[in-house]
């Protein structure tokens, strides 16, 4: 995904100054999984700080899942929050943290003064997909038995008693005294 924005103005702007950017980007892959059906939208605002620029903002995204339940394709709308602080490197590079950090080089401005927030909105939108997606709330999923999608009608397969449970069903409860008879 091509989503790179020239901050050399910004980096020479003194702490505290902002940009606001628009974004409309198609992203070649999110997932092996996973598949975009429209492009990813939203607004950031870019901060100057001390160490580089603060990136906030929302982006949206339509992705097609399979429904963890019966299996059929659908179609999702992601939203995820983008919070992250780039480093600024060369001549504008003053940070004043530690420098046994490990550094995200995801997380730096190159030294064109490019930021690239492609691989920081990718993974903010994998984070933002359901852990098991349903098509709908009521999703009846699929028999076990025989495969049949239940959404689209029962199907013809009985259900089977587990034995586990046989030893209980020879038990007789007396009606007054609630207490089991053999």
């Amino acid at each position: 995904m091509e989503v790179e924005y020239n901050v050399a103005q910004l980096l020479k702007s003194p702490i505290g100054a902002t940009q606001h950017k628009s974004i409309e980007a198609d992203i070649a892959v999110l997932d092996e999984d996973v598949e975009l059906v429209s492009p990813v939208t939203g607004r950031v605002c870019l901060l100057r700080t001390d160490a580089g620029i603060l990136v906030q903002g929302r982006v949206q995204a339509e992705v097609e899942l399979a429904c963890s339940r019966c299996l059929t394709p659908f179609v999702f709308s992601l939203a995820a929050a983008v919070e992250e602080e780039f480093r600024a490197t060369g001549k504008f590079a003053v940070d004043n943290r530690a420098s046994d950090e490990a550094e995200d080089t995801a997380l730096v401005i190159d030294e064109h003064h490019v930021l690239d927030l492609g691989e920081v909105i990718r993974q903010q939108l994998l984070l933002a997909l359901p852990i098991y997606p349903v098509c709908r709330s009521d999703c009846a999923g699929l028999c076990s038995q025989c495969g049949q999608n239940l959404n689209e009608g029962p199907c013809e397969c009985t259900e089977e008693e587990d034995p586990r449970w046989s030893v209980l069903q020879r038990l007789r409860f007396s009606e007054e005294s609630g207490e089991g008879v053999d």
